[in-house]
């Protein structure tokens, strides 16, 4: 489970390398609307990984 957090990190970080490419590069404004809606879903997708890895620490205390 954790690797596969781990590799959705990634892929959504691998999949914003065009936008970014396209906003900073070229100047391609809709490019910048689509990193920040991506942007927007890898914090989402952040706060989700980090609320399973609080509740896995209290469940780890509490078995302990």
């Amino acid at each position: 489970m954790p690797t596969d957090r781990y590799q959705e990190l990634i892929s959504h970080i691998e999949a914003m390398k065009e936008d970014f490419e396209k906003f900073y590069t070229k100047g391609k404004n809709a490019a910048g609307t689509r990193l920040r809606k991506q942007l927007q879903q890898l914090r989402r997708l952040a706060q989700e990984i980090r609320t399973e890895i609080q509740a896995i620490r209290v469940a780890r205390k509490s078995s302990a």
